[in-house]
């Protein structure tokens, strides 16, 4: 489901053109989406994975997804929200309201990173230039989401099918990390 979920949702950028595109790897810019960051006690996840229509995963390094929404954990107590980018009004007022007495901070992040997909049969091969996991499907199957460091960058990485992921970056970081994976990839091009 996740994987079918985050086609629809993490979709690449109509307007830009592709980063790259080689036979065994494509880098696309991702299409901006609506991020936040949410931080609430174990108490509050029921009501916060209503109110945002999808539950709050509490395995480590999990999502789970709901209709047009995405719930990625980030640390024991810290999930990123990920929704179409127009419905950033009516989630954030829908989880604000759903927690309104109990402790949690919502902040919206939508600003702060961007997003490419990387897919293609040689996607871990080029992940694997500059960050150090191993991306198997057993080791690291379809739907485990990670921060990480991509050389010396903070990186989110989501694995949404066998061959594609989603690599979020801050803003300010993205042109290092996709400039790196370009040419990283070069070395596809030249063998």
């Amino acid at each position: 489901m996740s994987e079918v979920l985050a086609n629809d949702l993490i979709t690449p950028d109509a307007g830009a053109d592709p980063l790259l595109s080689l036979g065994d790897v494509s880098i696309l810019k991702a299409a901006p989406v609506t991020r936040l960051s949410l931080r609430v006690r174990p108490a509050s996840l029921d009501d916060a994975g209503n109110a945002f229509g999808a539950a709050l995963p509490t395995k480590p390094m999990s999502c789970e997804v709901g209709d047009k929404r995405a719930a990625l954990w980030m640390g024991p107590d810290e999930w990123t929200l990920l929704a179409p980018e127009d419905d950033l009004d009516p989630v954030f007022e829908a989880v604000e309201t759903g927690l309104k007495d109990q402790p949690h901070a919502l902040v919206d992040i939508s600003e702060r990173s961007e997003a490419i997909i990387v897919s293609g049969e040689k996607a871990v091969w080029l992940l694997n230039t500059g960050i150090f996991i191993d991306f198997s499907l057993d080791a690291f199957p379809v739907g485990t989401v990670s921060r990480t460091i991509f050389h010396k960058s903070p990186v989110m990485v989501w694995r949404t099918g066998p061959d594609t992921f989603v690599v979020e970056a801050w803003v300010s970081f993205m042109d290092y990390v996709s400039g790196l994976l370009m040419q990283s990839a070069g070395e596809l091009e030249a063998a």
